[in-house]
């Protein structure tokens, strides 16, 4: 019996777009051949650049996308099939302010979900209601105020609230704190931690701020370009990266103590588009350690310990 709550297997996403008036079509490799296990109870953390198919991801975890190809199974089973999914697995978008529904007071937001997927007696709905608000810290009287009344992080823990409401075991926090101001970010990650102890949750968290992944993360995946390159406990990421596009990003992380600075690691070229995917390694037109086999193969996973693999030729030719 597996410990994995989700498993991703094989997963394509491309997004069709008319070309110009003769019918020609334009296609958007958001998600390549993605295979991820999530395990129960764990926070996997899912870091890149703005456009690497993060946000995409979660979306299609979520059935908000259809993919191309490939499958996700949830405790075993294909989310297709799931009738009651929306129960158990749950999301808390980006922005507070778009999120929420300005024409509904708080209550009437957080009751909602209740309302539709439970038979519980009003009396019931109130009491759950209240004791979400309160678990996110925010009082109960709050419930009888509109969205607008509401500061960003204020916002954020009632979106936090509601994706609590059906008491879910699996939720995918995308982009959670980018929106909101430094100090307010820290509160936020640190609710989300005490949540997961208090509910015992699972976690899909995104980001592209890798001092929020280090600190809230058990495990991360890098993407680049809809792919995954690299894979690891967290504390192996951060001490001992293997791959180039890894290294790049945790040379941009600062550092509070100086002397701690690591030399900046300055990639060259373009990001590419997703319509015009690279042959071979993805990440070849910006590495600088790129050989000719990057330009024409496409790496293969390579292991460097039960926890810990990334997709790069140079370990293959032992150049680091």
């Amino acid at each position: 019996m597996t410990d994995n709550l989700l498993e991703i297997k094989n997963l394509d996403v491309v997004y069709r777009s008319q070309k110009n008036v003769f019918g020609g079509e334009s296609l958007v490799y958001a998600v390549n051949n993605v295979s991820l296990d999530i395990k129960k109870g764990e926070i996997l953390a899912i870091a890149g650049e703005s456009g690497c198919g993060k946000s995409t991801l979660a979306k299609t975890v979520m059935k908000l996308v259809t993919p191309e190809r490939g499958e996700i199974l949830f405790e075993g089973n294909n989310i297709s099939n799931l009738s009651d999914f929306y129960k158990k697995v749950q999301i808390i978008f980006q922005n507070p302010y778009s999120s929420l529904n300005p024409k509904m007071k708080i209550g009437e937001i957080l009751k909602e979900p209740l309302e539709i997927n439970t038979k519980l007696k009003k009396d019931e709905i109130q009491t759950i209601v209240e004791d979400k608000i309160q678990k996110v810290g925010l009082d109960k009287n709050v419930l009888n105020l509109y969205p607008h009344e509401f500061s960003g992080g204020q916002r954020q823990r009632i979106a936090i609230a509601r994706s609590l409401i059906l008491s879910p075991e699996f939720i995918i926090a995308d982009e959670p704190v980018s929106a909101l101001d430094v100090s307010i970010q820290a509160q936020i990650i640190n609710l989300l931690k005490q949540l997961k102890e208090d509910f015992n949750l699972t976690f899909l968290f995104i980001s592209h701020d890798l001092s929020v992944i280090k600190y809230i993360s058990d495990r991360i995946a890098v993407m680049y370009l809809g792919e995954i390159v690299e894979i690891g406990l967290t504390e192996e990421i951060f001490s001992n990266p293997k791959h180039p596009y890894t290294k790049a990003l945790l040379s941009a992380v600062p550092e509070l103590n100086p002397a701690d600075e690591k030399e900046r690691i300055h990639l060259t070229g373009e990001l590419p588009s997703p319509e015009n995917i690279p042959q071979g390694c993805k990440f070849h037109t910006r590495c600088p350690y790129v050989m000719d086999v990057c330009k024409t193969t496409h790496p293969e996973n390579i292991k460097f310990s039960d926890n810990h693999s990334c997709k790069c030729f140079l370990y293959d030719n032992c150049v680091v």
